[in-house]
């Protein structure tokens, strides 16, 4: 029964994608309807685009925001991997607005960090000036994207926008020896992070490490990591929830059979999309 939902569940995505492409208009069925805006230029590089859906129905009440982060290890990646799972995240939360967003991508020329948190800020300050509003902000993210969910809300979220962070297979801890097998860690040693940001006696490494920017009014985060992963091991979980837990900060950590890329294959999107929906009841109350 299970595998049939599933598969009626694609087939209705695949139609979306042929009838609703060109729309301006998202329809979900059972009442449920987005109004659409396709690569919406939030800054002036052409990298810096995203998808917005914002409820068709009016509401007088507040509204919060999910901004949707891809992966691709910091250098690679397009905001396209990450539509299906945002229409089942928009069907489970169809009074969120949600943000697609892409963002500059490190290369040997130009570094990651601050360009992608800075892009980050850039967002939330387009969507604060289209919405005429100030609204709360869930930073949701896989692999890269979830470490610059982490970084972003921990590091540089001066103002305290982010209601919650949602991160999916996002590294923590940067010089953890678990991470260091990561076959592109040359990469992040010298092309993460800016050395001009950096502060006498801070590496790059440490700096571009949440964990080490989590105090005691960080945002509440949910994580989820898989137990045969070979590109984020478990123990950046660990290392997370130890660091979460010392400062008292609302926080939960689930692991799904599979690698690195199977968050959200069958069952384990839907049990992750299960947990976030009761998280954020549970940071409703906080």
């Amino acid at each position: 029964m299970k595998r049939k939902l599933d598969f009626i569940f694609l087939c209705f995505i695949v139609s979306f994608l042929l009838t609703n492409c060109k729309e301006k208009k998202v329809t979900l069925g059972m009442n449920i309807s987005f109004d659409k805006e396709e690569n919406i230029h939030y800054g002036n590089d052409s990298d810096q685009v995203m998808d917005l859906y914002i409820p068709h129905q009016k509401s007088t009440k507040k509204r919060d925001v999910f901004i949707i982060i891809h992966g691709g290890g910091w250098h690679s990646g397009n905001k396209s991997q990450l539509t299906f799972f945002t229409l089942s995240m928009m069907q489970r939360f169809p009074d969120y607005i949600f943000a697609n967003i892409n963002y500059r991508n490190a290369s040997q020329t130009q570094y990651g960090i601050p360009n992608q948190t800075e892009d980050i800020k850039s967002v939330i300050t387009f969507l604060k000036r289209k919405l005429k509003d100030s609204p709360k902000i869930i930073l949701m993210g896989n692999s890269a994207g979830g470490h610059l969910s982490m970084l972003y809300a921990y590091k540089f979220d001066s103002d305290k926008e982010v209601k919650a962070v949602i991160n999916i297979v996002g590294p923590t801890d940067l010089s953890d020896p678990g991470f260091k097998t990561y076959q592109e860690y040359s990469f992040v040693e010298q092309h993460l992070v800016d050395p001009k940001i950096l502060t006498k006696g801070t590496s790059a490494v440490h700096f571009a490490s949440p964990v080490y920017w989590i105090e005691n009014t960080s945002a509440p985060t949910l994580s989820y990591y898989g137990k045969t992963d070979r590109v984020i091991s478990i123990t950046q979980k660990t290392i997370l929830d130890s660091a979460l837990n010392k400062n008292n900060i609302i926080n939960e950590s689930y692991e799904f059979n599979g690698g690195h890329l199977d968050w959200d294959k069958s069952p384990n999107h839907t049990f992750l999309i299960d947990k976030i929906e009761a998280f954020l009841k549970r940071t409703d109350k906080k």
